[in-house]
């Protein structure tokens, strides 16, 4: 079932008619970012034909010889529109030519009527043009013009072009289906030649309102007579235009759908994200839960799994309490200093907070009674209407615009008495009708101009011989020819309100006579151009594109632009506008007025309806005369193709599966794009996905799109998210994205909220604001506030776009009216909080640097106001965080470029902390917000799959243009100020990062979880900056926090766009991953097994990340048109492509990754640009400018509170008898062990010595010093003493960094028990010589992924710098040995390198023999027999000392 073009023909007619219509096949020519129309062969061969294209240029471009003293450049749509419409009369001369009249002209082309009538264009304006068709050689139609007081046509050219001027002014057309593919330029190189089939003849026809305009009045042969004054206006509550009169209906539908008083849609409650149970995760988990109750002080402990529903926690909570007459249904948990709720039917491993925090989480047991949902909707709500001036933005001057037309049409009333008692005074009413016309856009009808016309010559005759009451009279002609005048008059406002938004329309309107003509369904695409209102010039041309009605897509768009041309130079842009040809299924019928908008070009690559709203009045206005045969688009039944199809060969499903990789349609060629398409019945959900399918489709024609719709009808969809390619802009077809909105309809709440930054790029290209995914949004937004709160930010940061601003204003509108009066307020208390934030950052920002830090105190005093006012506001980075005041003193700014704001909040919550988030204002965080999501949506697939990266992912929002509030983490500090801490040269030293963590986890229990949280988030981190491309990386754009975490920050340069410098790329590692990192990871080289259960991690995290290519790809792909800097292009998503690699095998993709980490780890450019962002920081870094704005010494080192009381030598350690094992007893009086040999000692007196040279320290006890018996207890004795005088001695140097570093760091276990190491992967308990494997055969190749060795060693002990050699024995060619590449001077190398062997026809009767060497020095070996191996497994196998 496909669509077709249904006109007035019977069916048979039809049908035949359609059988008779011929395929056009679309271009080959590759346009990979374009959609095709299906019709460009035809297009290409009728611009070939030379003389058909001239002739088509010349009668279908135009010039007016004027000239226009205004620069479309320098004049924007915003300064001229915020003049209000009333003030138009006056300024209309920057928009005109120099006139010389004594008339004043209202800004009406320079052949008006009003003040020359002798200059009166002949075309049609509201006429509908009647004739018969006459083939693709005519024009399709006869014009025909309403008066018979025009003049000649030729007379007037003539005119024309005996002026002359220096600019031209042409129009350029072109019809698209969303996308660009054909563009006619309209524009030739000489002035146009006279028209033919300009048949002039009387004709009283008035416009007939089509489909595109709001109302539909009967067919009828009579005008309405209009005596005296009978131009009435009406208010008209849900607005005169009746696509949004329809559109306030339907979200009014949808929002009654969910009543007030329906709880489980309108609990005005912010509920907990949840996703799917992560069983891989939370197999035998189970958590620490504090519970607070109202009725106790004290919190209660549970441990229970984590696959316990809500509901039976809270069950066992009452039932603790002796409590079981209670409910569990009552009562909900909260998240104790959040206003977020728990959801009851959900696993407490279900919700997001549990998978993160492996912390205590405390957790608030309230009654439902007590928690009313201070968001929800009321019952007041449920009867609020929604209007037109709750849905636009510009209702003060629709009131100017009302109130100035109700005041100009009553001075008209009375001088038009005056003129119908008088005969005289008719100038008065030419300006009255001047201003009617002002105040309803500068439009001027061709009926008014005519009306005005007669009314000057009759009054200008002098009649004789009439009799007083006879029709021919001059009273009876004048009363006649002003009944016509205010006709047109009420026709002009009636067009007006049903092309534009108006809140107002005449009270009679009038009716209109309408002659429908049958055109055929071979006729061209065909329409007038009777002006473009205010612009000094009139014209009537006919257009007429070689594109038959039928062959269009019903998504066909139509831009028009308007060029000035000079004889000196080429044309310039002047003003363009588009529009779709056939909304709401119909075609556009008559005559209509659409604005033009003095934007620059167009945004070609994204031209759909909401691009430009032409409802919105401008300064230039397009009228255009369509014909009045109404074409509809109706459902077409379609033979099911591919239903009986026989088995495709196994070399086309391979092809098919291996063209699948490339996940997107715009990755394909031209030529892959043909040939999916040929097998588009064998592909499948198992094989292919439906997005390349259809997008494979040759252009948009009838056959083509039931085609399509065809297989959209009889796919399976895998997952909801499959849909999400299908809302890109590659597929404007509306049944099409109807599909997709159903598939992600089945999407929960939070599992929709993840992705509603893409759904709300994807409204741009829909068809209207009633559009499935505009439902789906405001449907959602009704059922939960997290997804109302998220939507609205996100719309109003969409409304900074430069295009489809519009449709972003009025969808925000719904939002707001759905959302109820309590969420409403609540929205306009955070706007306001953002509005001072931005004010202050303003002041601070324009401030002296010496005056800062004063501005910034007097203005949290506007800060302090609103919270006095508004008691509390929720904020917008989270709604679940509601706050009630600033702690003044603990926010400051920061001395960054941007300078941005540090403002703590106080929690309204009292069981919460302090909130502090970071206000930025000058940077474009929408690109971060992108990042971050990605990385979320990363981090979400991996604990699907069991994996806890660790990953830290802040929240990021932009709240508008350049702003936008951040979140900060609680204990991060930079690495730059950890490199700081230990001096100029601190990024080149090995151990900044392990001492840091030592110095601030003394305790061993504590070390081990920091270094297995820097374990997986520093590799989860390498894995998304990786695909993701992240730039810009030194010391100061990655953090860490005191218990192991690490994350990056600043992400306004990604998918491999680099800062140069000098033409050098700053970034030249594929990702930070430092020599210093991996001291840390390998515990100072102490572990080097450890390096391997790294690249493990890392490649394992990649690999899963990897299946999910096509969701990442499509999310990236549906920002392609957000206006990001750095995401724009089809070669940004190839970059991700690339580095996601969907066409390697694991085993490939594994290798590949490991080359990166050793790329990474060998990159001195690193530490050099690290390095020099150290010292530039060093001296950059002014005086702190309030207490908490910079980081002192303490954060890097323990500070005063972790000073050391005394420090005592128990004895020598179990270990070795050379250490001695030294007790630390801390400020709070906590204890730990740390061992320290005599060596150790020497080298901390002899670094005080250098650093405190001008202090007496005490005399160190050399080994002179000992006697020659006894000398262990006089060395302890002695030791001792010399403890004790550093730490009771100067405050400087007990608290110096060389102390706290001795004692603090290196703690070992105060357990008499030894604790196991840290377990972060395979535990190596033997020695022997070992290398790892994983073999793999398919289609008659052998793969051989070397990945590890471990315990290997040279005859005399040391490391090797071992290569590993293949035999496959036996082997028909004589090229049997394949090597690996040496790892230098390593016991446990890792390789992860691929060895193939080609035309291995079975694996029986082959062994595998592998040598192990060290340059020509043997290390070991093994044979394997690969008949026995287990295939697509990782294996350790043993090395032998001999070659067998």
């Amino acid at each position: 079932m496909a669509y077709y073009w249904k006109t007035d023909l019977n069916s048979s007619e039809s049908h035949e008619k359609q059988q008779e219509h011929q395929e056009f096949p679309s271009l080959n020519q590759p346009f990979s970012s374009l959609v095709s129309l299906g019709f460009d062969n035809v297009v290409e061969e009728i611009s070939n034909k030379i003389p058909l294209c001239q002739r088509e240029i010349e009668e279908n471009a135009f010039f007016v010889p004027s000239a226009l003293h205004w620069d479309s450049r320098t004049h924007s749509l915003d300064e001229i529109h915020q003049t209000s419409l009333n003030e138009f009369t006056s300024k209309s001369s920057e928009l005109s030519c120099h006139q010389v009249r004594e008339t004043p002209v209202i800004g009406f082309s320079r052949h008006s009527v009003l003040p020359n009538p002798q200059n009166i264009n002949k075309g049609s304006s509201w006429g509908n043009p009647i004739g018969k068709y006459h083939g693709a050689d005519d024009y399709g139609f006869n014009i025909l013009p309403l008066s018979s007081t025009s003049l000649d046509k030729n007379n007037s050219q003539s005119q024309l072009e005996n002026e002359n001027h220096n600019y031209h002014i042409g129009f350029e057309s072109s019809v698209l289906p969303i996308y660009p593919f054909l563009s006619t330029n309209l524009m030739p190189k000489e002035e146009n030649k006279s028209r033919r089939n300009m048949n002039v003849v009387e004709s009283s026809l008035m416009p007939f309102q089509g489909s595109s305009l709001p109302r539909t009045w009967e067919s009828t042969h009579k005008n309405t007579e209009l005596t005296g004054c009978s131009i009435q206006l009406v208010e008209v509550a849900q607005g005169s235009n009746m696509s949004l009169a329809s559109f306030c209906n339907k979200v009014k539908k949808i929002r009654e759908t969910y009543h007030a008083a329906d709880m489980d849609s309108n609990s005005g409650k912010i509920w907990s994200t949840t996703t799917a149970f992560p069983y891989k995760l939370f197999s035998n988990t189970k958590f620490n839960i504090n519970i607070f109750t109202d009725n106790s002080t004290k919190g209660l402990h549970f441990i229970p799994c984590a696959n316990y529903l809500v509901k039976d926690l809270i069950a066992e909570i009452l039932h603790f309490c002796m409590n079981d007459q209670l409910f569990p249904r009552d009562h909900l948990l909260s998240i104790c200093g959040h206003e977020e709720f728990l959801q009851n039917d959900h696993y407490l491993g279900s919700h997001r907070v549990f998978q993160k925090n492996k912390s205590v989480i405390q957790l608030h047991l309230q009654k439902k009674r007590d928690t009313p949902g201070t968001l929800s909707r009321k019952h007041e709500d449920d009867h609020s209407q929604f209007y037109l001036n709750q849905l636009l933005e510009f209702m003060h001057i629709w009131k100017v615009s009302r109130q100035c037309l109700s005041t100009v049409i009553q001075k008209y009333d009375s001088h038009l008495k005056y003129l119908l008692k008088t005969q005289q005074n008719v100038d008065n009413v030419t300006e009255e009708v001047k201003n009617i016309c002002s105040v309803l856009g500068c439009v001027e009808t061709k009926q008014i101009t005519d009306a005005i016309n007669e009314l000057n010559l009759i009054l200008q005759r002098k009649p004789k011989n009439l009799h007083q009451n006879s029709d021919t009279s001059a009273k009876g002609l004048i009363e006649k020819v002003t009944t016509e005048l205010s006709t047109s008059i009420c026709q002009l406002i009636d067009i007006h309100c049903s092309s534009f938004c108006a809140d107002f329309q005449p009270l009679h309107a009038p009716l209109y006579s309408v002659s429908c003509v049958n055109l055929g369904l071979h006729s061209h695409l065909s329409f007038t151009v009777y002006a473009a209102h205010n612009i000094p010039e009139t014209w009537v041309h006919r257009i007429n594109f070689p594109l038959e009605i039928k062959s269009l897509p019903r998504e066909s768009m139509l831009t028009i632009k308007l060029f000035g041309i000079t004889y000196a130079t080429n044309a310039d842009l002047l003003a363009w506008t588009c529009f779709p040809l056939f909304p709401k299924h119909r075609s556009i019928l008559g005559s209509a007025l659409f604005s033009m908008t003095l934007q620059s070009e167009p945004p070609m690559e994204m031209i759909a309806p909401g691009v430009w709203d032409v409802s919105q009045p401008s300064p230039v206005t397009l009228q255009i005369d369509f014909p009045a045969t109404e074409w509809e688009y109706m459902k077409l039944d379609s033979e099911e193709n591919g239903s009986d199809l026989e088995e495709p060969p196994k070399e086309c499903l391979k092809h098919i599966a291996r063209l699948s990789q490339k996940q997107t349609p715009i990755l394909l060629s031209e030529e892959k794009r043909r040939y999916l398409w040929f097998y588009r019945f064998y592909c499948n959900n198992e094989n292919c996905s439906l997005p390349l399918v259809l997008g494979s489709a040759p252009g948009w024609d009838e056959r083509t799109v039931s085609e399509m719709h065809t297989i959209l009808r009889r796919w399976k969809f895998s997952h909801p998210l499959e849909a999400l390619g299908l809302l890109t802009s590659s597929f404007p077809d509306q049944e099409i994205r109807n599909v997709a909105v159903q598939q992600l309809d089945n999407l929960l709440n939070d599992e929709l909220l993840e992705y509603l930054p893409q759904l709300v790029q994807a409204v741009k290209f829909e068809w209207n604001l009633e559009s499935p995914l505009v439902q789906l949004l405001l449907h959602r937004s009704l059922q939960s506030v997290q997804i109302a709160h998220r939507l609205y930010w996100l719309l109003k940061d969409a409304q900074n776009e430069a295009y489809f601003k519009s449709w972003y204003q009025k969808l925000l509108a719904a939002l707001q009216f759905c959302a109820g009066k309590a969420l409403r307020d609540e929205f306009s208390k955070e706007q306001k909080l953002i509005k001072i934030l931005g004010d202050i950052g303003e002041k601070v920002k324009t401030a002296s640097d010496p005056q800062r830090q004063e501005v910034l105190k007097k203005e949290l005093g506007r800060l302090e106001e609103f919270f006095w006012c508004a008691k509390t506001c929720h904020l917008p980075l989270n709604p679940a965080l509601c706050v009630q005041g600033i702690d003044g003193d603990a926010c400051s700014y920061f001395t960054s470029n941007a300078l941005p704001l540090k403002i703590t909040f106080i929690n309204a919550n009292p069981m919460g902390k302090n909130i502090s988030v970071i206000f930025k204002a000058g940077d474009d965080l929408r690109q971060d917000m992108l990042v971050l999501q990605i990385i979320q949506v990363m981090d979400n697939i991996w604990l699907q799959e069991g994996l806890d990266m660790q990953m830290v992912i802040y929240r990021c929002l932009s709240t508008g243009k350049g702003q936008g509030l951040v979140q900060m983490v609680p204990d991060a500090i930079t690495l730059a100020k950890i490199h700081r801490c230990f001096g100029p040269i601190g990024p080149l030293k090995e151990n900044t990062i392990k001492k840091w963590f030592s110095q601030h986890n003394p305790l061993k229990a504590d070390y081990e979880k920091v270094l297995r949280n820097f374990f997986y988030s520093c590799a989860g981190w390498c894995v998304v900056t990786f695909i993701l491309g992240v730039c810009d990386r030194h010391n100061d754009n990655i953090m860490l926090t005191k218990s192991g975490h690490m994350f990056h920050i600043d992400f306004g340069k990604f998918l491999g766009h680099a800062q140069t410098f000098g033409g050098i790329k700053r970034d030249r590692a594929p990702f930070i991953f430092t020599s210093e990192m991996e001291y840390f990871i390998t515990e100072g080289g102490k572990n080097p097994q450890h390096f391997q259960d790294f690249v493990e991690l890392c490649c394992r995290a990649y690999n899963i990340v990897r299946r999910h290519s096509r969701l990442l790809l499509n999310l990236l792909e549906m920002m392609l048109h957000a206006g990001l800097p750095e995401l724009s292009g089809i070669q940004d998503l190839k970059y991700v492509y690339n580095n996601l690699r969907p066409q390697d095998t694991d085993l490939e993709a594994t290798s590949h990754f490991t080359k990166k980490i050793k790329e990474s780890l060998e990159c001195f450019p690193v530490k050099l640009n690290n390095l020099i962002h150290t010292l530039a920081q060093m001296t950059a870094i002014s005086p702190a400018k309030s207490t908490s704005q910079t980081f002192s010494q303490e954060s890097c080192m323990p500070g005063a509170s972790r000073s050391i009381q005394r420090a005592t030598v128990l004895g020598f350690s179990n270990k070795t008898s050379h250490l001695y094992l030294i007790q630390v007893t801390h400020s709070n009086n906590e204890t730990s062990l740390t061992e320290k040999s005599f060596d150790q000692f020497a080298k901390l007196h002899s670094q005080l010595q250098k650093q405190f040279a001008s202090l007496t320290l005490p005399e160190f006890p050399h080994w002179w010093h000992l006697p020659f018996t006894n000398s262990d207890h006089k060395r302890f004795r002695d030791l001792n003493h010399y403890m004790e005088q550093i730490l009771n001695g100067s405050y400087e140097v007990a608290n110096s960094d060389c102390v706290l570093s001795f004692f603090l760091s290196e703690p070992v276990e105060q357990a008499v028990k030894e604790s196991s190491a840290v377990d972060l992967g395979e535990k190596f308990a033997d020695k022997k010589p070992k290398v790892q494997l994983a073999i793999s055969y398919k289609d008659a190749k052998l793969t051989i992924l070397v990945k590890h060795m471990k315990n290997i060693h040279l005859p005399d002990g040391s490391a090797p710098s071992a290569h590993v050699e293949f035999y496959l024995l036996p082997y028909p060619s004589e090229a049997r040995r394949r090597k690996t590449k040496s790892v230098p001077k390593c016991i446990d190398p890792t390789y992860n390198e691929i060895v193939v062997y080609d035309e291995v026809t079975e694996l029986q009767g082959h062994v595998l023999m592998l040598i192990v060497k060290s340059k020509t020095t043997f290390v070991g070996a093994i044979n394997i027999q690969l008949c026995s191996v287990t295939l697509n497994e990782e294996k350790w196998y043993p090395l032998g000392n001999s070659i067998i």
